[in-house]
């Protein structure tokens, strides 16, 4: 059986980290290849793709730091079938890269827009208003924001939901929606907490089909060994909850 369960592993934090020990996992390790943090080469692409060629995207994903977001474009490179996107972050991820040639983890929602033909809509929830203004106006019809207030309030998905979303949703969850009692991420970070988070992910789990999950927002490594004990531990907790609640409304059959 394909284990439903995929850790990569790039700056380390995994190892301080303890919610995937007792599932199985793939591991996957990603701590020695260069040209991947923030921004992705051509290299670094071509390594990472082999790393998860076996690897499903029906699914759930921890992909480490914010940095490393763009992954959820190589996840869902892998569905063959129309989806929308979800995505809970606090920023948008919609900038033009300062590289023409490489995917970043500020501009891959951008990338799947333009490249992805299976790709019908996206819906970033909890981006922060001074971010969501400065989307170009080019994406607005494929584009729809579900703001932090409207994220507290379950009944507002299902109405959201029946206007924007008609296909199959990949989730992706980058853990800087959260406040920083919930979670301790490299970003700056929204007012979510986790059990507002849980609250409406559960509702979507309830009224979509899932085609699968990725999630980020680790703190990347300090020199601070306290403090790297800390985060980990606000993290890992954090992560404990996502996994059992996913798993409550998912089996490996049904992902």
């Amino acid at each position: 059986m394909d284990k439903l369960l995929t850790v990569m592993n790039f700056s380390h934090v995994y190892e301080n980290e303890k919610f995937y020990l007792s599932e199985e996992y793939n591991w996957v390790d990603c701590t020695n290849i260069i040209g991947t943090n923030g921004y992705c080469d051509e290299s670094a692409l071509a390594v990472l793709k082999e790393k998860v060629q076996a690897i499903k995207a029906e699914g759930i994903h921890f992909i480490d730091s914010g940095n490393y977001h763009y992954l959820t474009k190589f996840w869902t490179d892998k569905l063959n079938y129309p989806f929308s996107l979800l995505v809970f972050d606090h920023h948008p991820d919609m900038q033009p890269p300062l590289f023409e040639d490489m995917i970043s983890c500020g501009s891959w929602v951008k990338d799947m827009l333009d490249t992805n033909p299976y790709l019908q809509k996206v819906v970033v929830a909890g981006a922060s208003e001074a971010l969501i203004r400065a989307v170009p106006d080019i994406y607005r019809d494929r584009v729809r924001f579900y703001g932090e207030k409207a994220l507290k309030q379950e009944e507002t998905w299902k109405r959201f939901a029946s206007e924007h979303v008609n296909e199959p949703v990949y989730i992706s969850i980058d853990k800087d929606v959260l406040n920083p009692e919930s979670a301790v991420t490299n970003w700056d970070q929204g007012s979510l907490s986790l059990q507002e988070l849980e609250q409406l992910l559960a509702v979507v789990f309830r009224h979509e089909k899932i085609a699968g999950i990725d999630i980020c927002g680790e703190c990347s490594a300090t020199l601070d060994l306290f403090e790297e004990k800390r985060e980990a531990a606000i993290n890992g907790r954090a992560n404990q909850e996502l996994l059992e609640l996913i798993s409550s409304f998912r089996t490996p059959t049904e992902l």
